[in-house]
C-alpha cells in the first residue's frame, strides 16, 4: 500500500480533511494523493505557489519573511502551512519549499527543501532536510514521500 493511500485512510479515520501548500514540488503532494480513488473525502484543496508573489497572495506569507529569511527557509514554510490551513476547510496542511535543483548556492544548496506541518489546535512543526545534489526528479519524489510520512505521523500512524 502507497503512503497516499495510508495517508488516506489514516485522515478518513481521523475525520481530518487535509490541504497541501507546494512549491519546490508543484503539486505532486496533490497529486499523489488524488491519484487515489475516494480522495475527495479527505482531500480539500492544494496550493500551488511556485512564485514568492503567489505565496503571499495565496497563503498570507509576508513581505517580509521573504525579504529576511528567503523562500527556501523555515519561516517561509510555517507561514505557508498556516495559511494553508486558515484559507481552507481542514485540521491539517503540510508546506514545502526548496530548491529541487539543478543550482542552488553556498547558504542554499540544491536538495534543500524546509517542511512545515500546520495542525489545528497544536503548534506547526518544522524541519529542513538536505537531499543532496540528487537530481531534480529524486529531491521533488522524496519531498513528496517526506510530506506523506509528515502527515501520517501527525495522524499517530507510523510510515
Amino acid at each position: 500500500m502507497t503512503l497516499a493511500n495510508r495517508l488516506l485512510r489514516a485522515a478518513t479515520k481521523a475525520e481530518v480533511k487535509i490541504a497541501t501548500a507546494e512549491s519546490c514540488t508543484g503539486g505532486m503532494i496533490a497529486a499523489a494523493i488524488t491519484d487515489i480513488a475516494g480522495s475527495s473525502a479527505v482531500f480539500d484543496r492544494g496550493f500551488v505557489t511556485y512564485s514568492n508573489a503567489a505565496k503571499q497572495a495565496m497563503l498570507g506569507v509576508r513581505t517580509d519573511t521573504l525579504a529576511q529569511h528567503g523562500a527556501v527557509s523555515e519561516e517561509v514554510a510555517h507561514e505557508m502551512a498556516e495559511g494553508a490551513l486558515a484559507r481552507s476547510d481542514t485540521g491539517l496542511a503540510v508546506a514545502v519549499t526548496g530548491i529541487a535543483g539543478p543550482g542552488g548556492s553556498e547558504f542554499k544548496p540544491e536538495g534543500r527543501v524546509c517542511f512545515a506541518l500546520a495542525r489545528t489546535g497544536q503548534p506547526t512543526h518544522v524541519e529542513t532536510l538536505e537531499f543532496g545534489a540528487i537530481g531534480r526528479a529524486n529531491v521533488r519524489r522524496a519531498t513528496v514521500e517526506k510530506a506523506l510520512t509528515l502527515m501520517l505521523q501527525a495522524l499517530g500512524t507510523a510510515p
